[in-house]
């Protein structure tokens, strides 16, 4: 004796079994797509003037003011990186961890550049 299930219940099961795979790839495929670090990142320019950026692109480098900063708040939901170049190159680097701030020391050189962790 063998059991069948009915056409109706078989289309059923291949419906939602499709549905959930298109689901599933339209889901992957938009998860890059204009990824933003949810918050504003402040910084002070040496003018003593506060330039905030809500919810920079977590992809690549954000350059600074071009005489750079000495105090930068990080109030995003993703960590950051601060660079003393344009180009989020080179040693000097500080980490900034999610709602936290970098106040540069008096003589050090100040951020130009930052770059989130992702």
């Amino acid at each position: 004796m063998s059991v069948t299930a009915p056409p109706t219940v078989l289309r059923r099961r291949t419906g939602i079994a499709a549905g959930a795979a298109l689901l599933a790839l339209a889901a992957t495929g938009c998860s890059g797509l204009g990824r933003t670090a949810v918050g504003p990142v402040s910084y002070t320019t040496e003018k003593n003037e506060v330039v905030t950026v809500h919810s920079p692109s977590v992809k690549g480098c954000h350059a600074m003011d071009p005489a750079g900063s000495g105090k930068v708040d990080n109030r995003t939901l993703i960590d950051m990186v601060l660079y003393t170049t344009r180009d989020c190159s080179g040693r000097g680097t500080a980490y900034v961890a999610t709602t936290f701030s970098d106040t540069n020391a008096e003589h050090a050189p100040p951020w130009r550049s930052y770059r989130f962790i992702h």
